[in-house]
């Protein structure tokens, strides 16, 4: 069975793109392939190195997917910081990688401009860090997004690298990995683009039902259409798309049918929304505060993980070590 590695961000609380998206990926990635899903709290330090809450912010991440229904039994679940093998498979790597490249990364430059008091090592290196949490389980396939493209590219040329410093055929050569087109892309609240977290224009899955309707009944639309069966603007479409998700068929229909015939109401469209979508998260809200107050499932979780990661991680380990030339006595 191949193997499928992918890193998640101890940072913000999930929304609906985040569930549509990389969630239901993960959900079907763990009944296809031998998964490692590890919450990257030393990568959250190179833009957070003094974080307020860098534990409980790892913790809520690990509720929120837990209640989502990524499953310790079918993949393995792990803190990245729980497997020190990634730390020193790191520094033996970055050996092999050149300033030069590495100053030459988008994600390196980016985010040099966005925090240009916190250009650190850590940031320098980071292709480096995630190239050892990929090939630290000799992953076959990585689900990455636009902005990772580059960084997923770079696994791929230290591996070849390594494997060819040392002549030998030892790493898997990575490649990117997604569904394809079948997920829904979920935009956000303000007329435009997609849901995220910096954008201010999320729904996320620990909403309560009062703000969420007041996020929902803010939400960009238009000023209405002026003839029947008018093209449907940008703004109005997205309500649709999130009501393509949340509501039942016939109410979709019912509002696409209001639209059509100049009859709609932008309010009652909201309220409706606001009210499915407080259906559809209100199960997941209350599994992500059950989990997150069950102690001793969590640390069974982060254990098992642990325990697991670990083996894959140290086999790989000792085996450049072995291969690079680093023995013991």
């Amino acid at each position: 069975m191949q193997t499928v590695v992918s890193g998640i961000r101890p940072t913000g609380n999930l929304h609906l793109g985040n569930y549509f998206g990389a969630v239901k990926n993960f959900l079907r990635m763990q009944n296809e392939y031998n998964c490692y899903f590890f919450i990257a709290d030393y990568h959250s330090l190179t833009t957070h190195p003094t974080p307020e809450n860098l534990h409980n912010n790892v913790k809520q991440v690990l509720a929120e997917y837990l209640a989502c229904g990524l499953d310790p039994e079918k993949s393995t679940i792990y803190i990245q910081s729980d497997v020190p093998a990634v730390a020193e498979m790191a520094l033996l790597m970055s050996m092999n990688a050149y300033l030069g490249e590495l100053e030459r990364t988008t994600s390196f430059k980016d985010k040099a401009r966005q925090q240009p008091d916190n250009v650190n090592a850590g940031l320098l290196n980071y292709p480096v860090l995630m190239a050892c949490d990929i090939l630290i389980h000799r992953a076959d396939k990585v689900p990455v997004g636009k902005d990772q493209e580059q960084n997923l590219e770079m696994t791929r040329k230290f591996a070849n690298r390594f494997n060819h410093m040392y002549k030998q055929d030892y790493f898997k050569i990575p490649q990117s990995f997604n569904y394809g087109e079948a997920l829904v892309k979920i935009p956000g609240l303000d007329g435009s683009g997609k849901m995220g977290k910096s954008e201010g224009n999320g729904i996320f899955l620990v909403d309560e039902p009062k703000p969420l309707r007041k996020k929902v009944m803010s939400a960009v639309t238009d000023s209405g259409p002026t003839e029947p069966n008018s093209p449907v603007s940008e703004p109005v479409q997205n309500l649709f798309t999130l009501m393509e998700v949340v509501s039942t068929p016939d109410t979709l229909q019912f509002f696409k049918d209001k639209y059509a015939s100049c009859e709609i109401r932008y309010g009652d469209l909201k309220k409706q929304l606001a009210e499915d979508i407080i259906l559809f998260n209100t199960p997941i809200r209350e599994k992500i505060e059950d989990i997150k107050a069950n102690t001793v499932y969590l640390n069974k979780v982060v254990n098992m993980g642990r325990e697991k990661a670990q083996e894959s991680a140290e086999k790989t380990l000792r085996d450049i070590r072995e291969i690079i030339g680093i023995k013991h006595f």
